[in-house]
């Protein structure tokens, strides 16, 4: 665990918000509370936070909102949704704005505790990976940055989540051979998961549209099993 990794914490039910803030605290973590998603997006920092905890049903703007516009802030925010309910939907959109993972209510606290923990480390593991040597990759006319977590192509240059980075990556390692699913999404979330299959496969569609200027370029579905990345000569 990282000590006073900072957290900012969105919470509408108070008496939850401040034993959320105590169990935080108490395993040397820093939380800010906030009560609402309004005062979340006026406290929030580009690179400040290590990760967001963000309940889902809030009055105004939920954490589904707020997790889309705070991405829209900074692409490379990290967030874990609370939530009361167990919808396959609900689980599925979170994914798709790039959801870290899910905490259902009511929640154990040694298990939350341990799926944070797990992601900061896992974090902490990529940024040592990155600072230990430029990994960089030629794919048709584009060239990907993974230490920069940039995709450029001629004169544009795309910043890349940190999802779609970390795919990308597994792809291009992984070039015109087969990248399973299953192995992707344990190494990118640390799990074998049904919902994290899921989420993995919107950040693979995403890195579709963008490899879409150069036509010899394909990811190929292999039914089942998972992806292949390759260029045509």
């Amino acid at each position: 665990m990282r000590v006073e990794a900072k957290i900012l914490l969105v919470e509408d039910d108070v008496s939850m918000g401040y034993l959320l803030t105590t169990i935080l605290q108490t395993e040397g973590y820093d939380p800010r509370l906030c009560i609402d998603g309004e005062t979340a997006l006026k406290e929030f920092i580009p690179g400040y936070y290590d990760l967001c905890l963000l309940d889902v049903m809030m009055p105004g703007m939920d954490g589904f909102e707020l997790a889309k516009r705070l991405r829209e802030i900074d692409p490379q925010v990290r967030f874990l949704f609370l939530t009361a309910r167990s919808l396959k939907e609900d689980m599925l959109k979170g994914f798709a704005l790039g959801a870290e993972d899910y905490i259902r209510k009511p929640f154990d606290k040694d298990e939350l505790l341990c799926r944070i923990n797990v992601m900061l480390r896992r974090h902490e593991a990529l940024q040592e990976d990155a600072a230990s040597g430029s990994l960089r990759f030629s794919i048709g006319d584009y060239h990907f940055d993974y230490t920069r977590q940039e995709l450029s192509w001629n004169s544009e240059t795309w910043r890349m989540t940190e999802k779609e980075n970390e795919v990308l990556r597994l792809l291009c390692m992984n070039q015109n051979s087969i990248l399973r699913r299953d192995d992707a999404v344990e190494k990118i979330y640390g799990k074998k998961d049904y919902f994290l299959g899921r989420s993995f496969d919107v950040f693979i569609s995403r890195i579709r549209k963008l490899l879409h200027k150069d036509p010899r370029i394909t990811i190929e579905n292999v039914f089942k099993v998972g992806f292949i990345l390759s260029v045509k000569e």
